[in-house]
This record gives structure tokens, sequence and C-alpha cells, in this order.
């Protein structure tokens, strides 16, 4: 089975930063879209934000717009998701997915093929 690793989760203040990883052996990211999914206690997994196969383009659900940052390296077969001025809304497990370069932008949850196990990241208030 393939799979994506993410790392970098943890529990950390409002107003404080983390950096969410995401990396595979498996995976060849520049062939693929990649994405950031979140999923908090009792409500439904959703997109976060994700980077076109080659990075030139990003997408940003409104609600995280100015605080958080995707990158890739594809010659490391890394994401990263730099988060900066952390809110307790953005309490969730965090999930690294990938699908196949030329789907739909940003695809839904559905159209990613593969997925990470997921990282908890906690903001206290």
């Amino acid at each position: 089975q393939v799979q994506l690793a993410e790392s970098g989760g943890g529990l950390v203040q409002a107003g404080g930063s983390l950096r969410l990883s995401c990396a595979s052996s498996e995976v060849t990211f520049s062939r693929h879209t990649m994405a950031w999914f979140r999923q908090a206690p009792g409500k439904e997994r959703t997109l976060v934000a994700a980077s076109r196969w080659n990075g030139d383009s990003a997408y940003y659900v409104d609600s995280v717009k100015g605080r958080f940052a995707i990158s890739r390296d594809n010659a490391k077969n890394t994401l990263l998701l730099q988060m900066n001025s952390l809110k307790p809304e953005d309490t969730a497990v965090y999930y690294c997915a990938a699908t196949l370069a030329g789907g739909s932008w940003p695809g839904s949850q559905a159209t990613y093929r593969y997925w990470g196990q997921g990282t908890q990241v906690t903001v206290s208030s």
C-alpha cells in the first residue's frame, strides 16, 4: 500500500507556529498535485491547502489565508505546511494527500488517491 508519512504535529499555544512535513519513497511528488486536509473532532475532513505538481500555484481555504504556507521540494519528495498564528479552531488531525497532476484543481477529498495516516495538531487557548 502506497504510503505518505506526515510529521511535525503537536501541541502549541494560540498564536504559535508549527511546520508539518510529508514524505514518501513511493509517490513521485513531481507527478502529483499535493494537498493538506484536516479533520476536527466530529467534523468532516476538509481541504486546507494544495500545491500544483510544479509548485507554481497554490490553493488555500479562506480560514488559513495569510497564516499558512504550502511548499514542496520535488527533488526531495517532500511537502511542507508552515502554520503561523495558530488558532484553537485549527485543532485537527492533518493529512497529506496526493493525486496525479492534470485533474481537477484543487480537487476534492474524493479525487486524492494517496493518503497519510495523519498528524495531530492541537492549539490551546
